[in-house]
């Protein structure tokens, strides 16, 4: 089993996420909005925060997706991608674990694919909590 990327104060709906989208109010903005709402809705289990100043989608403090807006795209992360069956090419990155997306404006967005990596991913930390739950402590 690959490590879990933990995250402490976790809220069901964060304010500071609200907060982060609304200081973006751009086209690429509501292009990240748009696919974080995506990871709000995989379940009633979808916690939130902020995490190196981008929105954390989470299942209790195990992250599983983030969005970031830089100047020019916007990635929809993943912290166990490499770990995820997805069409060639759509996952980007080569680091031991994470893998994103890069979406930009003037470029055709894989909305379908896109959408089943999330819920992909969602499911995997959910069974990777199954299996390993971890202690209360945290």
């Amino acid at each position: 089993m690959s490590r879990l990327f933990l995250l402490s104060g976790t809220l069901p709906r964060d304010p500071a996420v609200d907060q982060w989208f609304a200081a973006r109010d751009t086209a690429l903005g509501q292009l990240a909005r748009e696919w974080f709402e995506r990871m709000r809705a995989c379940g009633e289990d979808v916690r939130e925060t902020l995490h190196d100043g981008c929105p954390v989608a989470c299942m209790g403090e195990a992250a599983f997706a983030y969005v970031n807006v830089f100047s020019q795209h916007v990635n929809v992360g993943f912290y166990q991608g490499s770990l995820l069956a997805a069409p060639a090419g759509i996952l980007l990155g080569e680091g031991k674990w994470m893998r994103h997306v890069k979406l930009r404006l003037n470029a055709a967005v894989p909305c379908e694919p896109l959408a089943q990596l999330i819920a992909a991913a969602h499911a995997d930390i959910r069974l990777r909590l199954a299996a390993a739950p971890l202690p209360s402590s945290l």
